[in-house]
């Protein structure tokens, strides 16, 4: 039975984005590779270094990723999470987002400092050389990040512990991905779709198709954000659902400031997409307890 996650006040951060319709395409974080990995016991709002792994670890993965295409985020089991410190082997996963050559997989360590071995550049253009094991079914992570965002933890600690009862560890809690008032969110893995909005029955669909579905859908953090919103654009204009037959150019800017996206399909087709980015809607906070500002959407205006 789905699990409907307890009431946010009118003021969070996501139930202001769902009251003013903010579109959700093209806010997906951009990484072509995530690196996720298993750290039990409480994350703080700077997760990476304000949880029980190393801050010296914490701190040069996150040096050695930046710039590489690379983004680290950690995982975790559903349940609680007490403040002790237990060493213990942990899952890593890797997962590569490129279309046609997108990949998932998996390994264990007993000592985190061994991540740093990693050729992160290498990592970033989908070199993983021998880690791990592949990993054949599709992982979706949940941000559950309450110290970061409230929303975060309220809605998606609800549904993690719903999906994990039938589906293990094909979904993980994982702190932030970006975009909090579109919590609940969801990373897709291998592909890289991101969502938002999402709710366990949805997410449930989500592990158990292999087609994209473009309902809430945040875009792929392949791309760019006007990619994501054209090629999401693309996907609903000629209904595809494969994940991985759609290519998308960097966006090029235009004379009346929109960007200007190629999208082309593996059988030969292709469209040349505007997509408008601009403010939406009046300044608000981005996060809960964040200083109210602008927020920028992505609108696909014309596809040719």
């Amino acid at each position: 039975m789905a699990t409907t996650p307890p009431a946010l006040p009118a003021t969070a951060c996501s139930a202001v984005s769902r009251a003013l319709d903010e579109p959700f395409a093209g806010s997906a974080a951009t990484a072509t590779t995530w690196l996720c990995v298993e750290q039990p016991g409480p994350w703080g709002r700077d997760a990476l270094t304000q949880s029980h792994l190393d801050p010296g670890v914490a701190t040069e993965l996150t040096a050695r990723a930046k710039g590489t295409g690379v983004r680290v985020v950690l995982i975790r089991r559903p349940g609680p999470h007490p403040d002790r410190h237990r060493p213990a082997p942990r899952q890593v996963y890797l997962a590569h987002t490129t279309p046609g050559r997108a990949f998932l997989r998996r390994d264990t360590f007993t000592d985190p400092k061994l991540l740093l071995d990693l050729d992160f550049p290498a990592v970033g253009a989908g070199d993983v050389g021998d880690f791990g094991e592949p990993v054949t079914w599709p992982v979706l992570l949940v941000c559950t990040n309450g110290r970061r965002d409230l929303c975060c933890a309220v809605a998606g600690r609800p549904i993690v512990a719903d999906l994990a009862t039938t589906h293990g560890e094909a979904v993980w809690e994982c702190t932030h991905i970006g975009g909090h008032r579109f919590a609940p969110t969801g990373l897709l893995l291998p592909t890289g779709y991101t969502y938002g909005d999402l709710n366990a029955d949805r997410a449930r669909a989500l592990l158990t198709s292999t087609t994209v579905r473009t309902d809430r859908c945040r875009g792929r953090s392949t791309w760019h954000p006007a990619g994501q919103a054209a090629e999401l654009a693309v996907r609903d204009l000629t209904n595809t659902t494969h994940p991985d037959v759609l290519r998308v150019r960097d966006p090029e800017p235009d004379d009346n400031g929109h960007w200007r996206v190629g999208v082309t399909h593996v059988d030969g087709r292709g469209w040349r997409v505007t997509v408008a980015e601009h403010a939406t809607g009046p300044d608000r906070p981005a996060s809960c307890g964040a200083t109210p500002g602008p927020v920028t959407a992505h609108h696909v205006i014309r596809i040719d």
